[in-house]
């Protein structure tokens, strides 16, 4: 419906000829996006709902046009080519016009004038029984009978008539003197519309899309969904070789790295300062992101030491060895919020909150923080831990906070009160001393199967702790299973990550190797050397059976199934 110039869409089938799919609301969100993101700043809403009245008519869906016409009180009325509607009018292809002024809206006069010349030529034509019907079942030649009766009443008359006299018809005029006035009088009220128009205006608005970055280039696109078809997930496997490698500056390397949430970036920050988004199915510079083409960098004057994106990949939070947060939107580059102190020394990890309305950091302050997005401002603080704090993540249900820390405890906190619910020290290897603290790179939730719907307090956490075991433990403290690397000697795990479905457990080991584990035998499947020097982290994609592991040898690596 169209009220004061405004589209209200009500999400109803518009049930059509073909069975080619109904209208949905899912199909309008798609055209007002298309058309936002050509930079149009006002779309006048009958124009949207008249590409959807052209797509309709190319298509065949002649009952949701005429239906979607009747709702919304709005007509198509444009042509392909207003030579061809008026060529057909003066060369008396009847048939052709009437089809096209279906979709017009003309002024009730021209109408009848139309109208009542096609039923005059019929008659010339000795079609009598056609040209009673047209006159008498016919919208316009109807109204004409209640508005000038006298009219009506002349052409019955000449229909009746046993010889058809084209002067007396004509006016004197002559049959082409008069489908030469009517093409010109409805010229003057028709509008020309290339085809596929609806379409047209997706194709331009996907190739903005990526040129601004928000989609892939050269990939197939789900468009409804506004994402790369590649998005859909795949079965998990674990990786078998190195695939491409970015090569960092002689004078860098990166310290920590992630993957947007929708797949379509990979995104690295580096010791000097960079914050740099990459291709991973290439390895190369995202270029489509203007800002990268030109030179110009997300940047912080220090290294940058902690990363993660929102839930809906359209913000990132990025944290420096000085401290300093900062929030960026990734399709243009543009730093969208600073927190200039939000740690007194380095931020060693960041994650969000489910809504994305808090970012949660670490720190190498001994303390775990949260932020407020909206306000800019550090809204509280988890103090607890006597070194430093290596991770730091929100349960599912957002009620907890759990921390990691090179103390050798992991900290359940309520995520409201700040208060310590659960201090958790993971027991060692058995071969270790369990008098020695054995810091803790990292605990992570353990992915849940789809629809669980258990509460934080049936969580599990994955922990990695710089000895040659992983474990998997519950909220109190038990030790589920545990995945060894068999080795005393360089066997030591530094940077750990699950799979997105949890089926495998990934970690990376002094001795520079990745080692697979099965989740739920604990069983040790594959191993694969990723880099010459030290790794210093471990991510994984999405969706796609991809991890990034980044070395201080100056290299990410892309490891794939």
């Amino acid at each position: 419906q169209v009220e004061r110039g405004r589209l209200c869409w009500a999400p109803v089938g518009l049930s059509p000829d073909r069975g080619a799919g109904v209208l949905s609301a899912g199909f309008f969100s798609l055209l007002l996006a298309a058309m936002a993101s050509g930079g149009t700043s006002s779309v006048e809403s009958a124009d949207i709902i008249r590409l959807m009245l052209q797509f309709c008519k190319e298509n065949g869906l002649h009952r949701t046009l005429q239906a979607l016409q009747e709702e919304s009180r709005v007509s198509l009325n444009t042509v392909d080519s207003l030579d061809g509607l008026m060529g057909d009018i003066n060369h008396g292809r009847w048939d052709l016009v009437l089809q096209a002024a279906s979709y017009l809206s003309l002024p009730e006069r021209i109408l009848q004038d139309l109208y009542v010349q096609i039923v005059l030529e019929l008659a010339e034509m000795q079609e009598r029984e056609t040209a009673q019907h047209l006159l008498r079942e016919t919208s316009p030649l109807i109204a004409m009978k209640q508005d000038s009766p006298e009219r009506f009443l002349r052409v019955e008359a000449l229909l009746k008539k046993n010889y058809f006299d084209p002067r007396d018809a004509y006016d004197g005029q002559g049959k082409e003197k008069r489908r030469s006035d009517i093409a010109q009088a409805v010229s003057k009220h028709v509008q020309v519309a290339p085809p596929s128009r609806l379409l047209a205006l997706v194709g331009q608005a996907m190739k903005w899309q990526q040129h601004a970055g928000i989609l892939p280039p050269n990939t197939r696109i789900d468009v409804f969904r506004g994402v790369a078809a590649d998005a859909v997930e795949e079965v998990e496997q674990y990786p078998t070789m190195v695939g491409k490698t970015v090569k960092f500056g002689e004078k860098s390397h990166p310290e920590c790295a992630t993957f947007s949430p929708d797949g379509q970036y990979c995104v690295s920050g580096s010791v000097d300062g960079f914050v740099e988004v990459w291709d991973y199915q290439t390895a190369m510079l995202r270029k489509d992101l203007s800002y990268q083409e030109e030179g110009n960098f997300m940047m912080h004057d220090k290294a940058v030491i902690g990363i993660a994106f929102s839930k809906d990949s359209e913000l990132l939070a990025t944290g420096g060895q000085d401290g300093h947060l900062k929030v960026w939107r990734v399709a243009s580059g543009q730093c969208v919020r600073r927190y200039e102190k939000a740690h007194s020394e380095g931020i060693t990890f960041i994650s969000w909150s489910k809504d994305s309305s808090q970012i949660l950091t670490a720190s190498f302050d001994f303390t775990a923080r949260a932020h407020g997005v909206k306000s800019g401002k550090t809204l509280k603080e988890y103090r607890g831990h006597t070194s430093y704090v290596n991770t730091a993540v929100y349960t599912r249900d957002g009620n907890k906070v759990i921390t990691a820390s090179s103390d050798g405890n992991v900290i359940v906190w309520d995520a409201k009160t700040t208060e310590q619910l659960n201090t958790i020290t993971p027991p060692p290897p058995p071969h270790l001393s369990s008098t020695v603290q054995y810091a803790i790179n990292s605990a992570f939730l353990a992915p849940t199967p789809p629809g669980y719907a258990g509460d934080s307090d049936d969580a599990q956490i994955f922990v990695c702790m710089r000895t040659n075991t992983l474990l998997l433990m519950n909220m109190q403290g038990q030790v589920m299973k545990s995945y060894s690397s068999g080795r005393r000697d360089k066997g030591d795990f530094v940077a750990m990550t699950p799979s997105p479905k949890g089926e495998w457990l990934y970690a990376v080991a002094e001795d520079h190797k990745l080692y697979c584990f099965s989740s739920a035998s604990g069983a040790l499947e594959q191993t694969l050397k990723v880099a010459e020097k030290e790794v210093i982290g471990l991510v994984h994609h999405p969706s796609r059976n991809v991890l990034a592991s980044y070395s201080s040898d100056g290299t990410m690596s892309f490891l794939k199934a």
